[in-house]
């Protein structure tokens, strides 16, 4: 029990350091492509490359009944997450932007009480406060340094689309295959987004240097492919409630490989700001095994009265 601990925390602090890597990596290719390309290419690859993974079990896609379910979740999960973040990486700094989308598992708290049922605790009230009064001091900092207010709506809009997105997939989860359904978002999203570049903007303005590449391809191999993984591997092992309590981590490795490799600010009410948010993300997402059993059996009875 006690080996199987460590190797769960093990991967689940790589997972969390693939997460916080993807912010700075991401936020240095962005100078050199079109965003909506540069979304599509590496969510296209990402998903062809978990199909090439997942093909042996290709029964397992029911894509006549469940192309529509398919279709959404790459709406949500794809087009508007890896879209709106790519652009709003253009207006913020990387790890600052991290904060803001990391404010997600705060909205999913409060949207799955709402749709979903799930029980609203006093604590988790506290924990919805707090995390909204660390965006506020996250936005107060353009006292600072220049804060775009485009980049702020974009980040915050980048984390309700994903809340949705998580929402909608706990919807429909027992109706697809974990696995199938990141790679046929990604590709199915990645192919519009790809579509889209190609009618607003133009393949010419990508300069194809060392970190753009680098950005496609860490993309495509680790924040598709290889982090679903090691998410469901996680989840399959019963460590929901421990990935949802070590998100907190992601915006704070952001930050400071921000820092480290690209000269972000680190300014005190960034800090504080991103210690709130984190804090909030802890609490909104701490909840025991009678929790999580209660949530399922409310969510199994909320499906079958739709």
């Amino acid at each position: 029990m006690h080996k199987l601990f460590l190797n769960s925390t093990v991967v689940l602090l790589f997972l969390v350091f693939l997460w916080g890597a993807c912010w700075p990596i991401y936020k240095s290719a962005v100078p050199y492509t079109p965003p909506l390309l540069f979304a599509g290419m590496r969510a296209f690859i990402g998903g062809c490359l978990l199909a090439i993974v997942l093909w042996k079990r290709r029964d397992k896609i029911n894509w006549r009944e469940n192309w529509r379910l398919y279709c959404i979740t790459a709406f949500f999960n794809t087009v508007l997450f890896f879209g709106i973040q790519t652009v709003g990486l253009n207006y913020l700094p990387g790890g600052l932007f991290s904060i803001l989308v990391y404010f997600q598992p705060v909205l999913l708290g409060l949207f799955a009480w709402i749709w979903l049922g799930e029980m609203m605790t006093p604590v988790k009230i506290i924990g919805l406060f707090i995390g909204f009064l660390g965006i506020v001091v996250v936005s107060l900092d353009g006292l600072t340094f220049h804060v775009s207010v485009i980049g702020v709506a974009l980040g915050l809009l980048t984390a309700v689309s994903w809340a949705f997105g998580v929402i909608y997939v706990k919807k429909v989860s027992d109706r697809l295959d974990a696995y199938w359904m990141v790679s046929l978002q990604s590709i199915i999203g990645g192919g519009f987004l790809l579509g889209t570049g190609n009618i607003f903007e133009k393949w010419s303005d990508i300069i194809w240097n060392g970190t753009y590449l680098f950005g496609v391809g860490y993309g495509a191999v680790f924040g598709v492919p290889i982090a679903y993984i090691l998410y469901y591997k996680l989840i399959n092992e019963g460590e929901a409630s421990k990935v949802g309590a070590f998100t907190f981590l992601v915006p704070i490795i952001a930050v400071f490989l921000g820092a480290a490799f690209l000269g972000e600010p680190i300014t005190y009410l960034l800090l504080i700001g991103l210690v709130m948010v984190g804090l909030s993300i802890f609490i909104v997402n701490y909840r025991g095994n009678k929790e999580l059993l209660s949530f399922r059996k409310t969510t199994n009875k909320i499906k079958e009265s739709i």
